[in-house]
């Protein structure tokens, strides 16, 4: 009988959604994150329960038969990818069988259209939060990602293959000066000190940064000294904008007290699909710029060739599916409760002369209630965690010939599905779209429509 902080060699059979991977074990399930099928392991025993064990790796002895070597020095440490020890072609077919599995109630195999993938494997991410700390108590000061499975050590992120090498460049001159400067980074625990976040926003198709510098208010910044290390870094895109954001929030998330830009301005702009759109530090804009033109290739086919007299988008960000819909739809009207997002896309919809669609700010939850059109059909694309339960019958009450629903967690996509077929409708096609290669995640779009006659 195995007990916790043992040291055992297994093999690993099986790989449940997003990383689980699992064996037997005493005729127990036991979970081992982080791992392939067919590869032997040592792990510590770290939990053990009546039903499953759950053990942390420790190493890899054998290798699966379909692994690579990762090309990224920090693989394994870093928590940004998962599966960069996996053949691009083999990571679609994982992701396929991850999402059939999780919506295997729902008999979608006829309807299962297939995974569309990334255009680009590597360098995708147009925005990178970067954080500084140190990589072991005491150690010298960090600027990189969190290590895997740690909220406080950071690992070198240098020669990070998901952003261009523009973001590198940043990040190696902002390191600089903050080490020259003899900065402290800010503690989660004490809640002391000075540096917090790095924020690099990048235009894809326009070539445009935005940089943004997040402290707290317990020093005061070098700013000359910080430009001219920016100045310095050798970019290839053009600086549009450098900020400098105070934020005092005991939280560790991104979001500002106060803010002041340095240089330029405070947005940049990008295109999706024609249009032309104005990104400001805390917008919502698809991570994966050229994947998300392939999404929204898909969000437009599924809602329909001919012309709808009203299209609602919920849940809509900065309005880039509100704004695509309306070039072929006579209106649309896209909800969103980031007010910074609602007026980014009223801005937008003025800059790409779109006049036949609305924005209103606030929860979906309460505004749809106030909306008395009945739309044709609805996009839906809400949070990780799905659609609010106080929601969702609210918006199957409008009753439209089709919702679209766009999903990036599938857990969440086949806890919310059962609403709408209990109300009429039926699965009629499912797509995945690779957003974010080398890690679990996968974009799932959901066309149901309504089998019975509506009321």
């Amino acid at each position: 009988m195995v007990k916790k902080g043992e040291i055992i060699e297994l093999k690993i059979e099986d790989l449940k959604f997003p990383n689980r991977g699992q064996s037997i074990l005493e005729d127990k399930k036991i979970i081992v994150h982080n791992t392939l099928p067919g590869q032997e392991v040592r792990i510590r025993i770290k939990k053990k329960r009546k039903s499953k064990i759950e053990g942390t790796l420790l190493e890899v002895i054998t290798p699966a038969p379909n692994q690579i070597e990762a090309p990224c020095p920090e693989f394994g440490s870093c928590g940004g990818c998962t599966y960069q020890n996996l053949a691009y072609a083999d990571q679609l077919k994982l992701k396929e069988s991850f999402v059939k599995e999780i919506l295997s109630d729902f008999n979608i195999e006829e309807a299962f259209e297939g995974v569309l993938p990334s255009p680009q494997e590597f360098s995708y991410r147009n925005k990178m939060e970067f954080s500084f700390g140190d990589s072991y108590k005491e150690g010298p000061l960090m600027l990189g990602l969190h290590k895997r499975g740690s909220m406080y050590d950071i690992i070198d992120a240098s020669e990070c293959m998901l952003v261009d090498k523009d973001f590198n460049k940043i990040l190696k001159a902002v390191l600089e000066f903050s080490r020259f400067n003899e900065y402290d980074y800010y503690h989660k625990r004490s809640h002391e000190g000075f540096l917090r976040h790095l924020v690099v926003r990048k235009g894809i198709k326009t070539n445009e940064l935005l940089i943004e510098l997040v402290t707290s208010s317990q020093n005061t910044l070098n700013e000359i000294g910080f430009l001219e290390a920016l100045e310095n870094a050798d970019v290839d895109a053009t600086i549009k904008g450098i900020i400098h954001t105070q934020n005092d929030s005991l939280s560790d998330v991104v979001q500002e007290d106060t803010s002041k830009v340095l240089y330029g301005q405070d947005y940049i702009y990008d295109e999706i699909n024609g249009l032309k759109f104005k990104v400001t530090p805390r917008s919502f804009f698809q991570t994966n710029t050229l994947g998300a033109e392939v999404l929204y290739d898909v969000v437009v086919d599924y809602a329909g060739s001919s012309s709808a007299k009203h299209i609602f988008d919920l849940y809509c960000g900065t309005g880039t599916i509100t704004q695509i819909l309306a070039k072929n739809h006579d209106f649309v009207t896209g909800i969103e409760i980031v007010a910074d997002a609602v007026a980014a896309a009223n801005e937008n919809a003025r800059l790409n002369g779109i006049d036949n669609a609305q924005f209103i700010c606030g929860d979906v939850m309460e505004e749809v209630s106030k909306l008395e059109d009945k739309p044709d059909v609805i996009i839906l694309d809400p949070p990780r965690d799905g659609i609010h339960v106080k929601a969702i019958d609210k918006i199957i009450a409008f009753n439209p010939e089709s919702f679209v629903y766009v999903s990036c967690k599938p857990t969440s996509l086949a806890r919310d599905l059962p609403r709408f077929l209990e109300a009429g409708y039926a699965i009629k096609r499912v797509c995945c779209v690779d957003m974010f290669p080398n890690t679990p995640h996968v974009e799932t779009v959901v066309l149901v429509s309504r089998v019975t006659k509506k009321a």
